[in-house]
């Protein structure tokens, strides 16, 4: 969940502890409150984003345009909603590069496009202002057209790779987790995805759904007081959830890419050590995208999306690789997927015992007033009253 903060930037600019990693997924792990992160990323992308503001960075220093253009992507309107400082397009002074010149761990200032190390400039960009981001993100406006082929071209070329996966579902594993006819949460780390947690909370509690969580989710999960019952992970994926969450699970699944000369041995050393059993499932698709193709192919229904990408825009500003599985997955699933926020409008709760009880006492009231009309049943109400005033003179006396 994205926290919303106001900082206020002066003449001395910002300052903190430089962080910087040509890789963005490693960066993100060794983030703490107060650092300046230095990437390398074009276009940051909501997830990244909401990454860097959950971590308490106070500036982004980017070698690479935050906005190119090509399409609207939301990662800088959410930095500068949080109030982080800015910069992209950043170059090392002396030609040095970016990421060789700013020491991991060093004390640095950022004041408006220029990066210091105590007196010395290390690094120059262009500073992005909440004007600046407005400004370039209207302009983005006019490259979805573009995109929108990038995503058809990706997606047919999905299809095309992972035909028998998607048609006739080979290379699915089977789970120790009953799936058909179950129904089916598949949580993933998203926008508004605690919000959507608590929305089916009710659900959750009288349901007992099925729980499939991607690696990233599983923390999503555990905030709202959730074991899954099955985890999807990358075999890409560095760094791996605590050993503890992964054998609370009853399956950890692995996607590898098909094809694998050694299928269901990517990266089963590290899970070996941490005392888990996996099962391999051959396939490009995001973690989430094949959390949702192992319902389906499960037979569960419904299928409850938290966290998901749902939006041309959602599916724009995400990773690159995930494009294609991401729209033809959802063509897949159809009719069994429902986002979680239309679950309180469709699911309005289970029959309570107590609620049965009222219904069957408002019943018998109002048998026993339609009898009292009656010759018999006023008969019958004299003959109880007096019985009663019997019995109750006769314990008076």
């Amino acid at each position: 969940m994205v926290k919303l903060r106001t900082r206020l930037h002066n003449d001395a600019g910002v300052t903190g502890t430089a962080r910087s990693d040509r890789r963005t997924s490693a960066l993100l792990s060794r983030l703490s409150s107060g650092d300046v992160a230095v990437l390398d990323q074009v276009d940051l992308d909501g997830p990244t984003a909401e990454a860097l503001v959950d971590a308490g960075v106070v500036a982004v220093v980017n070698r690479s345009p935050m906005i190119s253009g090509r399409f609207p992507n939301r990662g800088p309107q959410l930095l500068v909603d949080a109030g982080i400082a800015m910069v992209d397009q950043a170059t090392a002074t002396q030609g040095r590069d970016l990421m060789s010149a700013v020491t991991d761990g060093r004390r640095v200032v950022l004041r408006g496009g220029t990066l210091l190390a105590g007196d010395a400039v290390v690094a120059e960009g262009r500073e992005l202002t909440p004007d600046d981001v407005a400004r370039q993100l209207a302009d983005a406006e006019a490259g979805l057209s573009t995109q929108l082929r990038t995503l058809t071209h990706n997606s047919a070329e999905f299809l095309r790779r992972e035909e028998a996966l998607i048609l006739h579902g080979e290379g699915v594993p089977r789970l120790r987790t009953r799936l058909r006819g179950q129904p089916v949460v598949v949580v993933a780390q998203g926008p508004d995805d605690a919000a959507e947690l608590r929305r089916i909370r009710r659900y959750l509690r009288e349901v007992r759904p099925v729980v499939v969580s991607t690696a990233d989710g599983l923390a999503v999960a555990a905030a709202a007081g959730l074991t899954p019952d099955v985890v999807v992970i990358d075999s890409r994926t560095e760094d791996l959830p605590a050993a503890k969450a992964l054998r609370a699970c009853r399956d950890v699944v692995v996607t590898e890419a098909p094809g694998d000369t050694r299928p269901g041995r990517a990266g089963s050393e590290r899970f070996e050590r941490m005392g888990v059993r996996i099962v391999a499932m051959q396939t490009t698709a995001t973690p989430a995208d094949a959390a949702l193709l192992l319902a389906d192919a499960g037979g569960a229904t419904p299928i409850i999306g938290v966290g998901l990408r749902g939006t041309v825009e959602e599916f724009l500003d995400g990773p690159r690789d995930g494009l294609g599985s991401g729209y033809v997955t959802r063509l897949r699933v159809g009719p069994r997927l429902v986002d979680a926020t239309a679950v309180p409008m469709l699911y309005s709760g289970q029959l309570r015992a107590r609620h049965a009880y009222l219904v069957l006492l408002i019943g018998l009231i109002v048998v026993a007033a339609a009898i009292s009309t009656t010759d018999i049943g006023h008969q019958w109400a004299v003959d109880l009253g007096r019985q009663l005033d019997d019995l109750l003179g006769g314990r008076l006396s």
